[in-house]
């Protein structure tokens, strides 16, 4: 049954989040974010289920999201009756037998799968906080604030730790004027890579006429490295939901659609059931919580496009067209989806906005430095020791991020470089660690944020094979539509192969450097206008390895001595593509 007031949702979500954490059945819950999953976390559960019964033990289990320490997945936590939550790490199917004999049947713990405990009750042993661990002592998560806690699947558990308070708080004490206002002066800026003030984003739809206006979040994520927009969609998907809702009121949007790449089951899973319980709740659709304010969501696929993160691109492939660039003007605020007036933002943007509403912008606003305020959601991969899903105050240096959150360089190598913001970032060198996590400050560095990939290289990295995998990447997924990104990605890759290859000609760093600057004239989105920038901070950085192999047809690292170039004749490029073949 639909209910209508806030006051009676919440009561009902206390009183089934009470029983679930001070119950005397102990509460479970196993990591099952992409991490998890990669690392054998439903195999995890099948068996721990399975022993549960087979041991006659009664438990309640649910499938969280991460809590950033991806390196530990599997983690399963268990909160008895009495004692704090106890963190097992790297669960695989046969440690489950241990974990439960030892600790739900017999209360003591193996010391060897705990991880640490949270709570403020003494644990069984000596185990650690893991509020002291580095890698959650320096997060300060918001738009992560419930992942690892709460199951994505159970509305009543976000509705408990103060989920929808904000769209509450919007509906009944704001105007939509007033929401603007906030998100304004918070100094939100858009985590998709363009870090445009979000705020005044929003304000371009409000004078857009029409019945028919839509909200559209762009969940599209393609890039290699990158995964906390779908983290986020795999560990709480109700703080996109409202924060979209929150944007429809602002804006005076009827509509949103939350845009998935095809094929990520469990981001669109968990999405879809998350608004069909927030439809059932009444927290969308008609009246949402007895108010004039009406707002209808649904989730959109596409097919595996890169281009189509591009705002214009993903509403073609919205309508069901081929993911292409439209040209500007018209813009998605005067004719968007259908030719009705749209917004597009970031899941992180979104996400940020409950908060923003229930604590206040000035709250926001005094986190993180310069323009850039409030939090970084980091996916950190690559060779590093605690590779993990972080969200730290903007303001952190990449060298703390590095060092002190990933532990450091794998297998005591030497940082070499950095790569970020995605395929289309940029490549920094080791003398990069100063420099802070500040959209400003990493694009002055010849870099970008982006939407927060970090990758890692130890001193074993050759830059000009990461700078041809970058390139490759980038001609692969271009959409073809405008020539010069379409032939223009295709000579930067030949070029560096050619490089790569110890075969390079006379004037081809030149050469590199004339078609980048005709694709950044003269390309129509941003997917040729940047692609150059990989290649032009990797020579910035690393003249000396390009030098190299140019020069002395010598790799300094050794890993092109052996070519790893697709032959022509069977690589798909961008002109394969438009043709159809």
């Amino acid at each position: 049954m639909v209910q209508k007031t806030y006051s009676e949702l919440k009561q009902k979500a206390d009183e089934h989040w009470n029983r679930l954490v001070n119950g005397e059945v102990p509460f479970i819950r196993i990591g099952s974010a992409m991490c998890g999953h990669a690392s054998g976390a439903f195999r995890v559960e099948e068996v721990l289920r399975g022993t549960l019964e087979k041991r006659g033990l009664k438990a309640n289990i649910d499938e969280v999201g991460c809590i950033g320490l991806c390196y530990a997945e599997p983690l399963v936590d268990i909160k008895k009756h009495g004692r704090p939550r106890i963190f097992f790490k790297n669960v695989n199917p046969d440690d489950v037998e241990t974990i439960i004999d030892s600790y739900l049947i017999n209360d003591s713990l193996p010391e060897d799968l705990v991880l640490g405990y949270l709570g403020d009750e003494n644990p069984v042993g000596s185990e650690p906080s893991l509020e002291t661990l580095p890698g959650i002592s320096l997060q300060n998560r918001i738009a992560l604030r419930n992942a690892g806690h709460i199951a994505p699947s159970d509305i009543l558990q976000y509705i408990a730790n103060d989920g929808y308070s904000g769209l509450y708080k919007a509906l009944t004490e704001m105007e939509p004027s007033d929401v603007i206002e906030e998100v304004k002066n918070s100094g939100l800026r858009g985590r998709g890579g363009a870090a445009f003030p979000t705020g005044v984003k929003w304000s371009f739809l409000v004078g857009s006429p029409g019945p028919v206006k839509y909200i559209l979040c762009n969940c599209e994520e393609g890039d290699p490295g990158a995964y906390n927009d779908k983290g986020i969609l795999e560990s709480d998907p109700h703080t996109l939901i409202e924060g979209l809702a929150i944007a429809g009121y602002a804006t005076g949007a009827s509509n949103g659609i939350v845009f998935i790449r095809h094929g990520h089951n469990g981001p669109i899973d968990r999405t879809e059931k998350a608004i069909r319980q927030a439809y059932e709740f009444g927290l969308v659709g008609k009246n949402i919580l007895g108010t004039d304010f009406s707002f209808d969501i649904e989730v959109a696929l596409t097919g595996e496009s890169y281009v189509a993160g591009e705002e214009t691109a993903l509403m073609e492939a919205v309508e069901g067209n081929r993911a292409m660039p439209r040209n500007r003007p018209p813009f998605p605020a005067a004719f968007g989806v259908w030719g009705k007036p749209s917004n597009i933002n970031n899941v992180k943007s979104l996400a940020y906005a409950p908060e923003i509403i229930s604590k206040g912008a000035e709250w926001f606003s005094s986190i993180g430095v310069n323009r850039s305020t409030g939090t970084a959601i980091i996916c950190l991969t690559g060779d590093v020791n605690n590779p993990g899903l972080y969200e730290v105050p903007m303001g952190m240096t990449l060298g703390q991020v590095v060092d002190d959150l990933g532990g450091g360089v794998s297998g005591g190598r030497e940082l070499k470089l950095l790569q970020t913001g995605g395929p289309l970032g940029g490549v920094l060198g080791a003398d990069s660690r100063d420099i802070h996590i500040d959209f400003d400050e990493m694009r002055e560095a010849g870099a970008i944020f982006g939407s927060g990939g970090i990758i890692v290289g130890s001193d074993q990295v050759c830059a000009v094979d990461l700078t041809r995998i970058l390139v490759a990447f980038c001609q692969f997924e271009s959409c073809g539509k405008c020539f010069p990104c379409r032939l223009g990605m295709e000579h930067l890759l030949e070029i560096v192969e050619r490089i790569s290859n110890f075969d390079s000609r006379p004037g081809d760093m030149d050469l590199m450097k004339s078609v980048g600057g005709t694709m950044e004239a003269g390309s129509l989105c941003g997917h040729g206008q940047l692609g150059f920038g990989p290649i032009r901070s990797a020579i910035t950085h690393f003249e000396e390895d390009f030098r190299s192999h140019i020069e002395d047809k010598k790799c300094l690292t050794g890993s092109c001595n052996n070519p790893k170039i697709v032959p022509r004749s069977t690589r798909p490029y961008a002109t394969d593509i438009v043709s159809g073949d």
